[in-house]
């Protein structure tokens, strides 16, 4: 038997029972609930990663819904206990789901929410800012400087790459990677090239606007090209962004003989997923080239890095914070709250999941839908037509 687990409820006599696996920011999403006449329960044991019989224990015998964790492991045990429980909603509290075992909760006719459209900025921002963060050294410049080591300016300190006029490399130019590319064509004058099964037409056209108004102002222009394959843009690309979904065809996508492709001073970031690269193959590369440099959200075995990297001087590493700005998160505790919520009500599903500002916008009342459901299709959900 499954050992209880601490909670902390809110609205104890309301009608709908909905479980939260863990204390999520901002509180609006709590307030939409219990406003709708549920009764929330929040995990508060003081564990990171919560195990399949912890949330077997949350669940209990009667819950209408639950929001999790893309840590946890959503598979045929978990939808069975909430099938049993009398639960037909679960939301991730991410845009991935590939911690969910999608036929399993088909199987018990539960549907699936994640959280899409408020997500695009704010990773595309971290990108960036790892970009930046590897070409000017700056982890290494601030370790040294706290360390007492620096005890006046030399020529050859910490000297870096500058980005102005270099190439930025996009593999995968949807939402978060054309995004990440327009920041770094327009803050720095980079050129692009990217590669995508889809062409990127919005993103071309702001490239070639951008290179317009330069030219117009005098300046270099920037250019972009779309490369016919990836192995095109990792050996022309000074720096490289992935933004891939994670799928058996994508998995090692970078690998060491790719790694060999690239520049000796490129730069590698990833903030999409973490198996999209061969991390093993990854530490010894950056071990033979120590001026090849990388930026990691995301790591293939979370929450470990594979032995080496941590030791690494030209690695950057944090610990999945591509989403954590106060505004992405407390939207996406908002639309995962709303996603079980509207399958409760019976609610129809949102028509375009990457439209969510109605149900963050606070001064007014959401839309009556699920935000995102994944497996509508296959449970025969309406669809909003709002």
């Amino acid at each position: 038997m499954a050992k209880p687990v601490s909670i902390e409820v809110w609205n104890p006599s309301g009608k709908y029972r909905v479980v939260s696996t863990k204390p999520m920011p901002g509180t609006r999403w709590i307030n939409l609930l219990i406003q709708n006449d549920c009764r929330l329960e929040i995990c508060t044991e003081k564990k990171t990663i919560l195990s399949v019989e912890d949330i077997i224990a949350l669940i209990g015998d009667k819950c209408d819904g639950v929001i999790g964790q893309l840590t946890e492991d959503w598979g045929e045990e978990l939808f069975s206990a909430l099938s049993k429980a009398g639960g037909k909603a679960f939301s991730n509290m991410a845009v991935g789901y590939n911690n969910v075992n999608v036929d399993a909760a088909n199987k018990y006719g539960v549907a699936v929410g994640n959280t899409p459209g408020v997500l695009t900025e704010t990773t595309a921002e971290l990108a960036a800012s790892l970009s930046l963060a590897a070409a000017r050294r700056i982890v290494e410049a601030d370790e040294f400087m706290r360390g007492g080591l620096y005890d006046g300016w030399l020529p050859h300190l910490f000297v870096g790459n500058l980005l102005k006029g270099q190439t930025v490399g996009v593999i995968g130019a949807g939402r978060i990677g054309s995004a990440y590319a327009r920041m770094m064509v327009e803050g720095f004058k980079m050129n692009l090239i990217y590669f995508d099964l889809y062409q990127a037409t919005r993103l071309e056209k702001f490239v070639t606007a951008y290179a317009a108004f330069l030219k117009a102002s005098g300046e270099t222009p920037v250019a972009w090209k779309r490369a016919s394959t990836m192995d095109e843009v990792l050996q022309e690309a000074d720096v490289i962004s992935l933004h891939p979904v994670l799928d058996k065809t994508t998995y090692h996508l970078v690998n060491k003989e790719r790694l060999a492709k690239m520049k000796k001073e490129a730069i590698l970031i990833n903030c999409s997923r973490g198996p999209v690269i061969d991390e093993a193959a990854l530490v010894e590369h950056l071990k033979q080239n120590p001026m090849f440099r990388v930026g990691l959200d995301v790591f293939e075995e979370e929450p470990y890095m594979k032995p080496g990297l941590a030791e690494l001087k030209n690695a950057i590493v944090v610990p999945h914070i591509a989403s954590a700005s106060k505004w992405t998160r407390e939207g996406m505790a908002t639309l995962a709250a709303l996603n079980v919520l509207g399958k409760i009500k019976g609610y129809p599903v949102w028509f375009d999941a990457n439209r969510v500002e109605p149900f963050l916008n606070e001064n007014a009342r959401p839309p009556s839908a699920c935000p995102s459901i994944v497996n509508a299709k296959a449970l025969g959900l309406p669809s909003s037509k709002l």
